[in-house]
């Protein structure tokens, strides 16, 4: 039995409604994803859902998305650090790899639901520039996400590779080791540009999720975004939460001080003003100003 999916059977209402005009019949285009403007509008409704999440259950899903980052961590460590030939030989093949399977975490995030620090920095600023929101509901948002984004990085890290040596005296853990090194080595600069760079591609993932409407365009939607800004060596605050004491339970000559002062806060900055400005800012100017 064969029947018309729901947009042709749009399609033939609107067209016979012009059946006795005399003007010309129009075409009605679908398309599988919604406009940029249309984009915005699902943001906005996204944040006034986050305003209305009772604090305890943002919490909750603030620890689950810390976790989902930390696994997607954890398995480019897996795969993509564990190819030091390969990083020697075709160092952009490699980071090809440590960034293609990296993007897990946020898709999580996306599909099964959590609360992620780094998106919602580009969320709430069409509502709030637009006055619909105070400027108070985002900074309660950033700072239970931020924490519960902690906690379940952590969880991960010492629990779940830690004492389950799942790394231990492997190219994988020499390679958290190293990343952790070079992550905390940067000057504040640095580390702030490439975090700016960094949530520019991850918020715009999250646009492109937003913009999808089914789960296949939201997966290849975040999927791109996500690997680009891994392979790029930019600095994911969150992802920072779980790679850094990774390296430092497995021994890393690095001290809590220097990754929260050297890495976290710089990181942490620069993400929050590539995602308000460079995309919720940016677009909100251009499809949610009146």
């Amino acid at each position: 039995m064969s029947f018309n999916t729901f947009e042709e059977t749009v399609e033939t209402v609107e067209r016979n409604a012009f059946v006795t005009s005399k003007e010309p019949i129009p075409t009605v285009a679908y398309t599988g994803f919604n406009s940029p403007k249309e984009t915005v509008e699902v943001v906005n409704h996204t944040a006034e859902a986050k305003r209305d999440t009772a604090s305890k259950k943002v919490f909750v899903l603030a620890v689950l998305a810390g976790g989902y980052i930390a696994m997607g961590s954890l398995l480019a460590l897996v795969i993509g650090g564990a190819m030091p030939g390969l990083a020697q030989s075709n160092p952009g093949l490699q980071k090809f790899f440590f960034g293609a399977v990296f993007p897990l975490g946020l898709i999580l995030c996306a599909i099964a639901g959590a609360e992620l620090f780094t998106g919602n920095t580009a969320y709430f600023i069409p509502s709030v520039l637009s006055k619909r929101m105070s400027v108070k509901v985002p900074l309660k948002n950033w700072a239970i996400v931020y924490f519960g984004n902690f906690v379940g990085s952590l969880i991960v890290a010492y629990f779940l590779v830690y004492l389950t040596e799942v790394i231990m005296h492997s190219p994988s853990m020499d390679s958290a080791i190293n990343i952790a090194i070079a992550k905390t080595s940067n000057p504040f600069y640095k580390t702030f540009l490439k975090g700016i760079a960094c949530n520019w591609m991850v918020a715009l993932a999250m646009w492109l999720a937003y913009a999808a409407k089914d789960v296949t365009g939201k997966i290849l939607g975040i999927w791109f975004p996500v690997m680009a800004f891994v392979a790029m060596g930019f600095e994911h605050c969150v992802a920072n939460m779980f790679f850094i004491p990774v390296a430092i339970f497995h021994g890393a000559d690095i001290t809590w001080m220097d990754f929260i002062v050297k890495n976290l806060i710089p990181a942490t900055l620069g993400n929050i003003v590539g995602g308000a400005l460079f995309v919720g800012t940016a677009y909100w100017y251009t499809y949610d100003k009146k």
